[in-house]
Order: C-alpha cells, then structure tokens, then sequence
C-alpha cells in the first residue's frame, strides 16, 4: 500500500484564545460537542458532520494531539469478527467494521497490511474449542475463514508449530492512530473543530445562552457551548457521565497490557499474527504475535491491574485512582475469582522468561536473549457491580429534565474490537444521535 510522507497534524482551535470570546459569541456555540478524541470519537463526530454538514460540531480532546491512550497504544490489528456471539452486535459491527475499514483505506491511500490471522491449537483440548470458534467464525460471516492442518501451519507461517488452526487470511494491521489523523482530517475539511488541550472537569447549564444550554467547562478554566453533548471517553467515560448524574456502574477500572518486542534478526520468523485458543475461563485472550507496519513484532500482552487510569509502568500511581479501583465490589469479586491467573500475569510481568515460555507453545525457536521488554496500553475495562466484563455498549443519560440530562448522551462502552468497528459504530452512534436530539436526517 501506498504510504504517505506528509505528516497530519491536528487543526485545533487555542483553548486559551477560544477563553477571550465572549459567551455569546457565535465562535463558541456548537450544535454537537464530542468529548474524547479517541478513534470512536472522532470517527462519530466525522459520521455526524458528514450527514449533517449544516451542523456546527466540535470535538474536545484533553490530551495535546487525538488517539492519546486507547487509540494510539493498541495491537494495531484489523480484526476480522472470529471471536463474538453469533447474531450479537459486536459480531455485526466488527464484520462490517472490517469491510468499511478496508474501504475507507484504498479510498484514502492509509498504508495497511493483509497479513491474515492464524488461531492456532496446541494441543488436543485447544482443538475442541478450535472446531468451536470456527463454526462461530462461519455463522459471523468472517470473510474466507478456513480450518487448516499442520501441513497448512507450515505453509503460512514456517516457524509456527500447531496441531490445527484457523487462518484468517483478511485479518490486516494498521496504524489505529493514524487512522484517527485521517478522521480527523475529514472532519475538520466539512467544517469540524477540534479543542486539543482541553480537559473537561464540568458540564453545567447556561444562564444566557439559551439557544445553547450546555457550558462545557475545561480545567484551565476555558469555556463552549452546546446545544447537545456525545461523550466517548473511554478510560474516563464513566467520570465523565458522574459529572451529569449518571451512575457510576459500569466502572472503568484499568488493565496495562505489556508487550515484548522480538529482536529484528528475528522479526522474519512471524509473518502475521498468531494467536492462542481463547479459554473461556479466563476474561483475557492471552499472549500472541503481531507484526507492526513499521516492520517490528509485538509478543503478548499480558493483563495486570494499571495503578492509575493512564498507568503505563508499573510506576506510574495515582493512589486515589487505585483505591477507588481496589475498593470497588466488582474488582474485588473479579479478583477473588480469577485470583490464580492473575498472579500468573503479574509473575509473567515481572519475570520474561514466564512470558517466553507461553510464546514457545508456537514457535519454540524463540528464547529469553531474542526478546526485550516493549511497549504496553491501558484497557478501560468495564465492570459491573458482581465482577462481570461489560462486553456490549453501553449509553446512558443523567436523569430529570434539565439539559444536562436530555442533552448530553454518554457512549460509555464502545468495547473491542472498537477501532476496527470504529467506522460501523461512528453509524450506529450517529443513528443514536439523530434519535435521541432529533435532528433530521
């Protein structure tokens, strides 16, 4: 694929030149604010703006550039809906996520890769549960989705020792956060505004902007308004539905995935991604091999409890983050359930050879000394108050009849695979919007 020199940098509008405006200064009025700049986000906010150009959209990104966290730090992969409930909607949306995403990425020169997906059995209790995903596979619609041998094994992925697998050859890598520039990029070309250093710490009702009800309120004291608000804030979208009333159920407590990075004299022994077997004991999907667009090889990740919602070392705590997270009945239900596998996690942490030896189940030629310790992502997982993955979206408003509750809709879960599904979301969102703030269409 073609690949783009020029560089995309984000048309923002200065918070602090945007705070010299006065409050009824047409400059600062919006029919739609997004808050949060993730790939959701943006890909909703350009889906919105698209269908209604007339609008006057804006996105507020508290980091200085979008795709921040989620977006910017994940595994880069264009799935391809093996994995869901048949007849569910992450199933639909993944599918058809992947169909727009390939899409969108010819019409717009995206650099991206086919590299496919082998999902590969170990041993003869894997295979079972192999036959299983397959047959899920194929009721998903999963484009040219097959079951292969050993024989196959080898052909695709010469390294790679299994005793079955599934290959998923339309399974592809990408740049997620690029993705979100090029987003961004057809947002702000049909009239769209995006506030970068903007960091949402209140939503209350206007006094004297009535056309506009909704001050949306920055730390640095700066200040829009709105006539209806879409919130997609992932590690942080249930602080920000609080702000409004809402419950704080789902609870988004946080989980660092850490990577390997295979030495480059090594990269040739992956082709594409290989996965493990899903377990469905386990809430996580477990350590595997993903080549990067830039020619590197991620291994893993593991899954260990972050210590701040943005904690990407092991050193970086927030304590009253992580008390409100360690004293939240689901995590504690959670942990108490899985409290084997999750020691497990935190030793693989901390010692490399642990997480080599689960690499080795696939391609055995791979050691401790080829490997060095790479980069890791924050997943906002949502809990319920019994210990349970919130594995469907969920959307939420503030309750009574003030424009704090009517007017401002909360995406509070968009949950993975949602860069892949982010431009078959941006749809469905964008049906929510239209519904719940009846714009027509």
């Amino acid at each position: 694929m073609m690949m783009l020199g020029k560089k995309l940098v984000c048309r923002a509008i200065s918070p602090i030149l945007a705070s010299r405006l006065n409050s009824t200064d047409v400059a600062r009025n919006y029919d739609i604010v997004v808050v949060g700049g993730g790939i959701v986000g943006v890909a909703s906010a350009r889906e919105i703006l698209l269908r209604h150009p007339a609008l006057r959209v804006a996105i507020v990104e508290k980091e200085e550039k979008l795709a921040f966290h989620q977006s910017g730090h994940n595994s880069g992969v264009i799935h391809a809906g093996i994995y869901y409930k048949p007849g569910s909607l992450k199933a639909k949306l993944c599918v058809e996520g992947l169909h727009l995403s390939y899409k969108y990425f010819d019409e717009k020169n995206v650099p991206y890769k086919k590299v496919g997906k082998l999902i590969v059995a170990t041993n003869p209790d894997e295979v079972e549960r192999l036959n299983n995903l397959y047959q899920r596979a194929l009721a998903n619609n999963v484009p040219d989705v097959q079951m292969v041998d050993q024989a196959k094994i080898r052909d695709i992925e010469p390294y790679c020792k299994g005793l079955k697998a599934i290959w998923s050859p339309q399974t592809g890598i990408v740049d997620w956060g690029l993705v979100t520039q090029y987003y961004s990029r057809d947002f702000k070309a049909v009239g769209g505004v995006v506030y970068v250093n903007f960091k949402v710490t209140k939503f209350t009702e206007a006094t004297n902007n009535l056309d506009f009800p909704i001050v949306v309120r920055s730390e640095n004291g700066d200040e829009i308004y709105a006539r209806n608000i879409l919130t997609c804030g992932g590690l942080q979208s249930d602080k920000l539905a609080e702000m409004t009333g809402c419950s704080s159920i789902p609870k988004i407590v946080p989980f660092r995935g850490e990577y390997l990075l295979l030495n480059s004299d090594k990269c040739h022994m992956v082709r594409g991604n290989i996965y493990p077997v899903p377990d469905p004991r386990f809430p996580f999907l477990g350590v595997h091999f993903t080549p990067r667009m830039d020619g590197s090889v991620w291994l893993g990740p593991n899954a260990v409890l972050a210590f701040r919602r943005e904690g990407y070392r092991w050193s970086d705590i927030d304590v009253p983050e992580l008390i409100d997270a360690l004293r939240f009945p689901g995590f504690i239900k959670m942990a108490s359930k899985f409290v084997g596998s999750g020691l497990k996690e935190i030793a693989r942490s901390a010692l490399i050879p642990l997480q080599v030896r689960e690499l080795q189940k696939f391609i055995p030629d791979i050691h401790e000394y080829d490997v060095t310790r790479g980069p890791a992502g924050v997943r906002a997982q949502a809990l319920d108050n019994d210990g349970n993955l919130v594995d469907d979206f969920v959307f939420d408003h503030g309750s009574g009849e003030s424009a704090l509750a009517k007017n401002i809709l909360h995406c509070r879960n968009a949950p993975s695979p949602g860069a892949t599904s982010s431009l078959s979301i941006a749809k469905m969102i964008a049906d929510k919007i239209e519904e719940e703030f009846h714009i027509k269409k």
